[in-house]
């Protein structure tokens, strides 16, 4: 075919790419390995897709991730369903999709079971002691990556910094960071195009073949009207489903019900990640609904941000533990904590699938659409300071035990107090870092050996908290 922007013939990818059980075992492997929030998933897929596999090229990873940072949600796990979806199509983002979410949403359901029948989780929170740091090494990793290969002009590496110091120090919301990177990017594409210039060859400067889906493919899917109310009745049906299981079998106004609004909600304005959600949840939950106490809502995020998938998921914690503690009458306290993940987790990301497979189809069309590009590439050169300020609250969060925010006029500067530093937590990032950047290990072999030496320092009476 030829392309609608220009006169070159553009090649289509028609069916798999390959084979979806071969896509399958690698999504499962990534899955296992999706530790650190968006930062530290990215940098696995980084390594896994387009490094090590060269199933993706970079330009084309690097556009699928602009996109999906756009979408309110985890935007790692859309980054996910969206590859996924160039390699096999639909079937393809959906293995994807849940193969991102489950070993996370597994795990999270044991460790609060855990949580509820012993009351607390020394044991658990000694393990993942080591776990935590490491994540640090591995943000650092992606930061370095995606940095290196998307800021390939001075005016990008600027507005990667100012999108960092914007959102780090003057908590400027992420929303209007995007925003305004997009307008910037868009300006220069227009008045400045050389900044704008992608690195032509740079993908193929990584050892190995040619990507098996290069940056100049199209999906063969093309978009329609049709298409796209398809895509939004089945995304309607899937959510109503089980809402409306749930309400048949429990009634209204019970916790359950209570949980549809929160979820619904927060799925839909979660744009910045789980952080930016964080204050109205805990709101939501403590405040409102008094389904926990306040220092619960930290144990929560804190076992979310050591399991594998997305920080989102810290609302599954949530959910399960209101429907333990206030089930509708009649029902047992455990499969109120069942029924309360499970619910949570399906509103938490029906949303997520259906704004992919909805704008996929569009936004591969527009790909060479030199204005939309531009913009997006302002977009991804903001990423990379959105991705190291994620590095910065997760560093603080894990080095040091109390840290303050500072205001002053328009500065609302994060600052850690010094009495509350962590010195294991310092070491194990040190050995973590050493091993991922110097010995070149797995990020799975990393995480296996820093957990062993939280779990260690644990036995061994160590401070881990």
């Amino acid at each position: 075919m030829t392309s609608e922007l220009g006169d070159e013939p553009t090649p289509v990818l028609g069916g798999d790419a390959l084979p979806l059980r071969e896509a399958t075992k690698a999504w499962f492997g990534i899955s296992l390995q999706t530790f650190g929030g968006p930062a530290g998933q990215i940098s696995v897929m980084q390594r896994t897709l387009v490094d090590e596999k060269r199933w993706i090229g970079q330009q084309r990873f690097l556009h699928a991730l602009s996109y999906c940072t756009l979408l309110p949600g985890p935007e790692a796990q859309q980054l996910s369903i969206y590859v996924g979806w160039l390699l096999n199509g639909v079937r393809g983002g959906l293995v994807a999709g849940v193969l991102f979410v489950l070993p996370g949403f597994v795990a999270l359901l044991g460790l609060t079971a855990v949580y509820l029948a012993a009351g607390d989780s020394t044991l658990v929170a000694a393990l993942f002691a080591g776990l935590a740091p490491a994540v640090l090494a591995i943000v650092a990793q992606a930061v370095v990556r995606v940095g290196g290969r998307s800021l390939t002009h001075p005016a990008l590496v600027t507005l990667a910094v100012a999108a960092f110091v914007g959102l780090t120090v003057f908590a400027v919301p992420f929303p209007l960071v995007v925003a305004a990177a997009g307008a910037i990017g868009w300006a220069l594409g227009r008045w400045a195009p050389q900044t704008m210039r992608r690195p032509g060859d740079h993908t193929r400067t990584v050892d190995g073949p040619p990507p098996l889906v290069p940056d100049d493919a199209l999906r063969h899917a093309r978009p329609s009207r049709s298409y796209a109310c398809k895509v939004l009745v089945i995304g309607v049906v899937a959510w109503a489903v089980p809402v409306g299981l749930v309400v048949a079998a429990t009634g209204t106004g019970t916790v359950f019900t209570d949980g549809v609004r929160l979820w619904t909600v927060s799925s839909l304005v979660s744009f910045g990640g789980a952080y930016a959600l964080l204050s109205y949840i805990s709101h939501q939950a403590v405040v409102v609904y008094g389904w926990l106490a306040p220092g619960e809502m930290v144990r929560g995020l804190a076992l979310a941000e050591t399991t594998p998938g997305p920080l989102i998921m810290v609302t599954q914690f949530v959910a399960g533990i209101a429907g333990y503690r206030h089930p509708p009458a009649g029902m047992d306290p455990w499969v109120g904590f069942l029924v309360g993940s499970v619910l949570c987790t399906v509103l938490i990301f029906v949303p997520s699938f259906t704004l992919v497979f909805l704008g996929a189809p569009f936004v591969e069309r527009l790909r060479g659409n030199q204005s939309l590009s531009a913009a997006l590439t302002g977009i991804t050169a903001a990423v990379v300071g959105v991705i190291a300020n994620l590095a910065v609250v997760f560093a603080l969060a894990t080095l040091f035990g109390d840290v303050e925010v500072v205001v002053w006029g328009p500065v609302h500067l994060p600052v850690p107090q010094l009495g509350t530093f962590k010195p294991l937590s310092l070491g194990v990032a040190l050995v973590a870092a050493a091993l991922l950047f110097r010995l070149r290990w797995t990020v799975l072999r990393t995480l296996g050996v820093c957990a062993l030496l939280g779990l260690a320092a644990g036995l061994l009476g160590v401070a881990t908290t």
